[in-house]
C-alpha cells in the first residue's frame, strides 16, 4: 500500500483529520480499499463514532494491492509524525502488503529547503468490527455553519458548562451552556446560516456533550463549513465534506 500528498491544503486537511481522531481514540483501524481509504471507530466511552471515507483521486498517488488491506495505528504517534511536515515536504505513507505487516512507514520528502525525514511506526492490535451506518437516516433539522465561527462558539460555551443545549425552530437556533460560572446563550438567526432545514412546525430541544462537540470542531482546516444534523431519537451527525465524494463524519449520542 502506498499513498502520497504534496498539495499544502490537502496536507493540512490530512494532518488536521488525525488531530481530531487522536482526540477521540488512541487507536484507529484504517482500511485501504481499491478506490478509497476508510476509517471507522469509537471513543472509549462509546459516545462518539467517526466514519471517514477519502477516495483515491483525493490523493496525489494511491496504490492498494489488496482489495481490503487494513492496519491499526496509534493516533497520537501518527499525528505527531505528520505534524513534523514542513511546507516543502510531500507526505508518503506506505507499508508492505504482507498478510500481517508489523509497521507503517511515513516519508517526508523535500525537493529543496528541508531535510528528508523517514519514520517507521509499529502497528498495534485492535479487534473490532466495522459497523453498518444507515445511509438513509432522516433528521428533523439540518444546518451548515462556518467552521471558524462554530469553533469559536464552542470554546466560549465551554467556559460556562460541559453540556450544549440546542433548540431549533423555524425562526432561529439557540445554543446554551450553563454551570456554576453562569450561563451563555448564542442566538443564531436562520439568515446567518449557510443552509438550514427543519420539519414544518417542529421545535427541537436536545442536549449533547459540549466536550465532544468541541473536540470535533477544534480545527477549521478540514472544510470551510460544517454540516450538523439532529433528531431526538438518533445521534447527531457532524459532517465535513472534503470534496464531492470524500467526507469526515462524526456521530455523537445525545445526553439522557
Amino acid at each position: 500500500m502506498k499513498l502520497s500528498i504534496s498539495e499544502k491544503s490537502k496536507k493540512d486537511i490530512f494532518i488536521s483529520l488525525f488531530q481530531l481522531l487522536k482526540n477521540s481514540s488512541s487507536i484507529v483501524k484504517i482500511i485501504f480499499y481499491d478506490s478509497y481509504m476508510y476509517v471507522q471507530g469509537m471513543d472509549k466511552a462509546h459516545i462518539c463514532l467517526f466514519d471517514i471515507k477519502i477516495f483515491s483521486d483525493w490523493f496525489e498517488t494511491y496504490e492498494s494491492i489488496s482489495s481490503n488491506s487494513n492496519i491499526c495505528i496509534d493516533t497520537n504517534t501518527f499525528h505527531n509524525v505528520l505534524s513534523m511536515n514542513q511546507e516543502q515536504h510531500s507526505i508518503t505513507i506506505h507499508y508492505d502488503d504482507e498478510p500481517e505487516p508489523e509497521s507503517i512507514c511515513i516519508d517526508l520528502i523535500s525537493k529543496k529547503g528541508d531535510f528528508n525525514k523517514y519514520f517507521k511506526i509499529p502497528l498495534v492490535d485492535l479487534d473490532t468490527d466495522t459497523l453498518t451506518i444507515p445511509s438513509n437516516a432522516e433528521y428533523d433539522a439540518e444546518f451548515s455553519i462556518n467552521s471558524r465561527k462554530i469553533q469559536e462558539i464552542c470554546s466560549q460555551l465551554l467556559i460556562f458548562g460541559d453540556i450544549m443545549q440546542i433548540i431549533c425552530s423555524e425562526e432561529k437556533i439557540d445554543l446554551i451552556s450553563s454551570g456554576v460560572n453562569g450561563e451563555m446563550l448564542v442566538k443564531i438567526p436562520i439568515d446567518d446560516l449557510l443552509e438550514y432545514s427543519i420539519s414544518e412546525g417542529e421545535i427541537i430541544d436536545i442536549s449533547y456533550s459540549l466536550n465532544y462537540i468541541q473536540k470535533m470542531c477544534i480545527t477549521n482546516k478540514l472544510a470551510n463549513e460544517i454540516e450538523f444534523s439532529i433528531s431526538g431519537n438518533i445521534p447527531m451527525r457532524i459532517k465535513y465534506k472534503l470534496d464531492d465524494n470524500s467526507y469526515v463524519t462524526f456521530y455523537i449520542a445525545p445526553k439522557i
